[in-house]
């Protein structure tokens, strides 16, 4: 009720001033003009002329700013592929799968993710959005914020990635989008978009549809051991359990909209943006255990399968955002309200089907689980800003947000014995889901029926000056949260829980031109980390950590980290830049699992294990980047790219000191890319890597290695209309490798009492596409 009535103040608020903006509007249409910039073709998206660049900025903070010459050569399908040729982003996803980005190496809960500048919500219980729902069609351009500013929220502990979509008064014209992507099992996946922009009654309008298919085939194998090479040197004979071959298929489609309208009135401008993506995706697993390193015959005990394995999901989700935002001059300084409604949708209904032949009598097992998750946030923001002279200006302003996250995980299980199958299954030929009976209905899971209302309301002020040798900011941001949660499953005493807390958050940029067309760039600001959602919920979740069981904590509160970021930029020749940048984050309030002292549901020598915010830990790194073409050697057409970065961290949890879970050493990707002007041709290269990475929770261990990647693209250019590429991506066979260590309790692991050791290794193949574009 409170979020509607927010809405409802905003919607009022924005159309009592629209109809001002339309009343101030100029009759002759021709005579709005945007005030931040020229108007782009149509034309010019589709035929880049040249080599693309970083941006450099203006602005105190420490952003760097992609357009879409710098990565549409290469043809990123989403937001998050295209993020793979900036500095400081890596994954830890499936092989040729770009969703949640991970800045400076840190888990994905530690980035803040921006559209329009604006949060929002996603699926994740981390609270992190996975950037493979944007299809790159509808970016702009994409912005890395290394440190954190009083204007937005703080919840950017390594920093901010701004994936800017395009609106009404960046396009005049339209352009078609078609292709198709093959792949390396043959499947064909179809890529169209339309995109128009032009103006409309005393606005201008953008509109913009897009079409994308999904495809990832993937093969894995994994060796498993009853103990590892640190404890037994002939593990790999001596302790063999088994081994799993999988084949994993995701595939799906992407259907998405975006538009925007503005209206540029003088001394009341208007803007109303939109996005909306839909996903239809099944996930199809395929296992089979045998019980030999190598051999593939029939079941047990004639021959080698242990279990034959079908898990299938489907996937349903709809991820939408509008907000309005209203700026208008006047006699006291720019007053400006934004009204903002996002929603994230999520089904997801998932089969697991086996049948087990390592046993007496072969069993099969039917499990379904059905996960529902609804996630809404409604915001208002008012920020009213006042020159002080001509270069600085006083900003203050206001920020409100409530947020509803709705989670229902219900399942039911199916299991009897099939002695029948024994003699006659052929793994190749059959599948279990022919077995299953249908299924009941499903009852909710511990901790899989609950709900969170967090309610926030802010408040931040700031001076900044730009103009001149220094530009700087400085401000001041106070943050406060209340927090309600439900949960059905936790016990009757536990089952509604609050918490409320607050921070404040300081934070200053400057940036000095030294002259000869450098700069240094300083920052420093306070940030935070809200808790995982699973974390908050009161249910206990029995053997959740290893043997033990997890009990939730609603009283968590925010990690906070104090941090700096230092820089120096050089240009080079007209658009050229060379950049190095050091960072550093001192994190407080770690929130770590800690012991309980109560036994686990699974008897003596278990625990009960609860998250607390007990721990610190530090982050630093280096960050290179360069752009530039290569005109000071004779050659202006050809321009080269680069970035690489070194990351570190150190933590202290149960076992002693390691760095942040999963952060990569490094992360590099260089390229070059040749224009051919008078033939209206170019082709170029990629190439990038990431860096071994190292996880360690309570009963399990993991290292996780990638394979290089690289990219390589050919275009041709027909006149100014019109624009063919093909491009070849995954062309070394990324291979993902994990090893892992797997234990009963946390002695075991502190003494390495292995309770399995697995080896496991995923690889896909190359991925084609052909790709044209056709302005109008």
């Amino acid at each position: 009720m409170v979020a509607n009535k927010w809405l409802l103040f905003g919607c009022a608020s924005i159309a009592l001033f629209s109809v001002s903006a339309h009343a101030q509007a100029p009759a002759d249409a021709d005579e709005v003009a945007r005030t931040d910039g020229p108007i782009t073709q149509a034309a010019d998206i589709v035929v880049i002329a040249g080599i693309g660049y970083r941006d450099r900025t203006d602005t105190p903070e420490p952003v760097l700013k992609y357009g879409t010459d710098y990565f549409q050569r290469f043809e990123p399908l989403t937001a998050g592929d295209a993020l793979k040729r900036v500095p400081s982003v890596t994954f830890l996803s499936d092989v040729i799968e770009s969703d949640a980005p991970r800045l400076r190496g840190l888990p994905p809960g530690y980035t803040q993710i921006l559209i329009n500048g604006e949060r929002v919500p996603g699926g994740s219980a981390d609270r992190s959005f996975f950037l493979d729902r944007i299809p790159a069609e509808l970016i702009s351009s994409v912005e890395i914020v290394r440190s954190s500013s009083a204007r937005r929220t703080g919840d950017a502990v390594a920093g901010s990635l701004n994936i800017n979509l395009r609106d009404g008064y960046e396009l005049d014209g339209g352009y078609i989008r078609a292709g198709g992507l093959y792949y390396d099992d043959k499947e064909i996946e179809p890529s169209l978009g339309l995109v128009w922009g032009g103006q409309v009654g005393p606005g201008r309008l953008l509109l913009g549809a897009n079409l994308q298919g999904r495809h990832n085939p993937k093969q894995k194998k994994s060796l498993r051991y009853g103990d590892s090479p640190e404890n037994n040197p002939d593990y790999a004979t001596d302790d063999f359990d088994n081994r799993e071959d999988q084949s994993d298929t995701r595939d799906g489609k992407d259907y998405s909209f975006n538009g925007s309208y503005e209206i540029d009135a003088g001394d009341t401008k208007f803007k109303l943006n939109g996005f909306f993506v839909r996903t239809d995706r099944t996930e199809d697993e395929r296992s089979f255990e045998y019980n030999d390193p190598t051999a593939i015959s029939g079941p047990v005990p004639s021959g080698n399968l242990l279990t034959d394995n079908a898990n299938v999901a489907k996937i349903d989700q709809e991820n939408y955002s509008i907000d309005g935002k209203l700026t208008h001059n006047w006699s006291l300084g720019e007053t400006s309200i934004r009204v903002s409604y996002a929603k994230f949708d999520e089904k997801r209904d998932e089969t697991e089907y086996e049948v087990d032949f390592d046993r007496s009598t072969p069993r099969f097992t039917g499990d379904l689980t059905e996960a529902r998750i609804k996630d809404k946030e409604v915001s208002v923001k008012l920020e009213h800003a006042v020159p002080l002279n001509e270069k600085m200006k006083l900003i203050v302003g206001g920020f409100a947000q409530n947020k509803d996250r709705n989670t229902s995980i219900a399942e039911i299980r199916n299991r009897f014995n099939v002695a029948a199958v024994r003699n006659n299954w052929d793994q190749f030929s059959q599948n279990p889901t022919t077995l299953n009976t249908s299924f009941g209905t499903p009852a909710p899971i511990a901790g899989g029926l609950n709900k969170i209302e967090e309610d926030r309301r802010d408040l931040f002020g700031l001076i900044e000056s730009k103009g001149g040798p220094v530009s700087w900011e400085v401000g001041l941001r106070y943050e406060t949260t209340d927090l309600k949660i439900t949960d059905e499953t936790a016990a009757a005493a536990l089952r509604v829980q609050s918490n409320d807390y607050a921070k404040l958050l300081p934070s200053a940029s400057i940036k000095f031109d030294i002259g000869g067309g450098n700069r240094i760039i300083a920052s420093t600001a306070r940030t935070n980390r809200r808790p995982e959602f699973n974390y908050l919920s009161p249910a206990t979740l029995e053997e959740e950590v290893g043997d033990s069981d997890l009990l939730g904590n609603p009283q968590l509160d925010p990690e906070t980290a104090w941090g700096f970021d230092i820089g120096y930029e050089h240009r080079l020749g007209p658009r050229g830049i060379f950049g190095v940048n050091f960072f550093y984050r001192d994190v407080k309030n770690l929130i770590e699992l800690t012991n309980t002292g109560q036994q686990g549901s699974a008897g003596a020598g278990t625990f009960v294990y609860q998250p607390m915010n007990v721990g610190d830990g530090k982050v630093w790194g280096i960050e290179f980047d360069l752009s530039s073409d290569l005109g000071i050697i004779g050659l202006p057409n050809t321009g080269i790219f680069g970035n690489f970065s070194l990351l570190d961290s150190e933590i202290s949890d149960f076992q002693g000191k390691r760095r942040f879970n999963d952060q990569s050493k490094y992360v590099y990707n260089f390229g070059f890319i040749q224009d051919f002007p008078q033939a209206g041709a170019a082709f170029g290269a990629t190439y990038r890597k990431q860096g071994s990475a190292y996880g360690r929770v309570l009963a399990e261990e993991v290292t996780t290695t990638y394979g290089a990647d690289l990219e390589i693209f050919v275009e041709k250019r027909f006149g100014k209309t019109f624009t063919i590429r093909a491009v070849g991506s995954n062309l070394l066979n990324g291979a993902k490798r994990e090893t892992f260590n797997k234990f009963d309790n946390l002695a075991d692991q502190i003494d390495r009492n292995f309770d399995e050791y697995e080896l496991e290794s995923e690889k896909a193949g190359p991925v084609f596409q052909i790709m044209a574009r056709y302005a109008f």
